[in-house]
């Protein structure tokens, strides 16, 4: 059955959040802190090894409570059955949405098309433990006899950013072996990454569902060529292996078959990292590790499927940004790790969320007339709060931002780790509270600044704070809490979807640049002068092929 459509803006809830926020607009979190000293206990949710504080937000319990009855009258219930059990939710590709059977337990049951797919998904995972405990022990050996020292995943999209992710914020559990990616179609990119390469002891991972997505066949098919000036062809089947469904190409690639991972068309590519996808994940952290990041994405994905609207992270989180996004008109989204290992976090969130909700059109085909998806973005503090932090304290745009902290360092330093949480816990107060005149005015007392300067310096000082933040700490980076972490951020985007009556799993906007590119580049690579483009597009093509001869 398909997923219900709902314009949530004829729902009488939403009627009643903007009559609900034309009273709270411009309430000063400072004033509900104020008024309710119970206020941060009653909005924060504590599950498992996860705090999370909402109450930082410019909400209130009654706001909460009608986009809750927002999130009933849209039946997200039913939506939410209908994404575990496997039914056709991507209505538009004719496709299950199924990324959480590949972390559900052995024993469950997930039917597509009548077959229970949990018995192929486990005799898959087998075979990744397989392979993987093959390599990091040294039994799988390259052509000339050699242990494997460094793996080369080439993909793009999903099968670049979620496994560049997770091995970059794992790295304190990595293994002996090196991991490189390849991902952009960039020639000095793959170059950068082989040069320094043994091929004797180099194993590639080539990820395609269909094995024919033009940057990764163009990087596999060089990085072959480069690999054959050093090894003969046979070698191939050592060093290659693949994550495909095309079985014919693989194998006329000289990928042995029994290197072959499969993937299945219901497991998108931006949630495939918990699929064969996740095979560098494997060979870089050991399969135990790999074992334990799913272990934590089903752990939330209980959580999210089981726990009422109310204490619901994912359904909460989701929720804060419409209302934001569709009362406040803030277009955009901080999320802020308080840790270095969480640098591509933002980077891979970004193809998740606004891939997935950066839509125009309902489930019903019309157009909408409200925003939809929206703009994600952030570095790692506190690195950030020496870059952009100035535009969310004292911009003109209202960012509402994560705060993503750890209880406990990997490396045990206290002194510095004391330093980061205090700049993490600081930054949330300062957002909120701001600076007044008057706390300025009291600053000013302490120094030798004449009254002329205090009044020149003065409105340029004040902060006015009320800027919302969601504060997630967790205790201590480890596989299970990353996967519950990235599992948090996949149901949001449901919930997303669901209310905004959008399509989140097809990705249809990513198709037209590729199409038009394959035209231009048989322009640049032929005499052909026939199709028409308009004048800029054509004088750019023209310049490039003058300059480039």
């Amino acid at each position: 059955m398909a997923l219900k459509s709902t314009n949530p803006t004829t729902t009488k809830s939403w009627k009643k959040l903007q009559a609900h926020f034309d009273t709270i607009s411009t309430t000063h979190l400072k004033e509900l802190f104020e008024n309710n000293s119970e206020r941060a206990e009653e909005l924060t949710i504590k599950w498992d090894d996860f705090y999370v504080d909402f109450s930082k937000n410019r909400i209130t319990q009654e706001t909460l409570d009608i986009l809750i009855e927002l999130a009933n009258e849209v039946d997200l219930k039913d939506a939410i059955s209908k994404y575990f059990k496997g039914d056709i939710i991507n209505a538009t590709e004719g496709r299950a949405v199924l990324h959480t059977a590949l972390r559900a337990e052995e024993n469950s049951e997930v039917f597509v098309d009548g077959e229970n797919v949990m018995p192929e998904i486990y005799e898959v995972r087998q075979k990744i433990k397989t392979f993987t405990d093959a390599v990091v022990n040294g039994k799988h050996k390259g052509h000339t006899d050699k242990t494997i020292t460094d793996i080369v995943n080439i993909g793009i999209g999903g099968s670049d950013l979620g496994p560049a992710m997770v091995v970059d914020s794992l790295q304190y559990y990595k293994n002996h072996l090196n991991t490189h990616f390849v991902s952009n179609v960039d020639g000095d990119h793959h170059k950068e990454i082989v040069k320094d390469l043994n091929p004797e002891t180099t194993l590639f991972v080539i990820v395609s569902k269909t094995f024919t997505t033009q940057e990764t066949l163009s990087n596999a098919n060089s990085i072959r060529t480069w690999f054959l000036e050093h090894l003969p062809e046979d070698a191939v089947s050592k060093h290659f292996v693949a994550v495909s469904t095309n079985i014919e190409s693989v194998k006329a690639f000289g990928i042995d078959e029994n290197n072959i991972f499969p993937m299945k068309d219901w497991v998108g590519g931006r949630f495939s990292l918990w699929s064969a996808v996740g095979l560098s994940i494997s060979l870089s952290l050991g399969y135990n590790n790999f074992e334990s990041l799913l272990e934590g994405a089903r752990k939330m994905d209980e959580h999210f499927k089981t726990t009422e609207f109310e204490k619901n992270i994912p359904v909460i989180s989701a929720l804060l940004t419409v209302w934001y996004n569709n009362f406040f008109n803030a277009e955009s989204e901080a999320v802020i790790p308080y840790t270095q290992y969480l640098n591509q976090f933002a980077t891979y969130l970004q193809q998740g969320i606004m891939e997935s909700n950066g839509k125009y059109v309902d489930r019903s085909g019309n157009e909408v007339n409200y925003q939809t998806g929206t703009i994600i973005w952030g570095e790692p503090g506190t690195n950030s709060q020496h870059a952009f932090f100035q535009l969310i304290h004292q911009g003109t745009k209202l960012i509402p931002a994560d705060f993503i902290g750890f209880i406990e360092s990997l490396h045990g330093n206290k002194d510095h780790h004391d330093k980061l949480m205090s700049n993490y816990f600081a930054q949330t107060e300062a957002l909120m509270n701001g600076k007044t005149k008057e706390e300025v005015l009291a600053e000013f007392e302490a120094t030798n600044l004449s009254d002329l300067e205090k009044e020149r310096l003065l409105p340029f000082k004040i902060f006015k704070g009320n800027k919302p933040t969601t504060s997630i700490l967790i205790q201590k980076l480890t596989p299970e809490s990353l996967g519950k972490l990235i599992a948090l951020y996949e149901h949001k985007i449901f919930v997303q979807g669901i209310i905004w009556n959008i399509y989140s799993y097809d990705q249809f906007g990513v198709e037209l640049g590729k199409q038009l590119a394959k035209t231009i580049l048989n322009e640049l690579t032929t005499c052909d002068n026939s199709v028409k483009h308009d004048s800029s597009t054509q004088n750019l093509i023209d310049f490039y092929k003058e300059k480039h001869k």
